[in-house]
């Protein structure tokens, strides 16, 4: 297994748990979690052209991203 098929399975682990923090503790980890879970995954599908996947991965991260600066004002 190379370097990015090993940050993909890590990615994909970390969305699971973002998903449960977000639900059961805290929305602000949880997103932080998700976000760099999205960023780790990306690469790889970059690499593997599914670029439908890099468009929705890279439109959740912005969604986090603006919940992120609403949680901060």
């Amino acid at each position: 297994m190379n370097l990015l098929q090993r940050m993909r399975v890590v990615g994909s682990g970390l969305i699971i748990a973002a998903y449960f923090i977000t639900l059961h503790f805290d929305v602000v980890t949880g997103v932080i979690i998700h976000l760099t879970a999205m960023s780790i995954s990306i690469p790889y599908f970059i690499k593997s052209k599914a670029w439908d996947v890099v468009i929705m991965m890279s439109f959740l991260m912005t969604i986090g991203a603006g919940r992120l600066i609403t949680a901060a004002i």
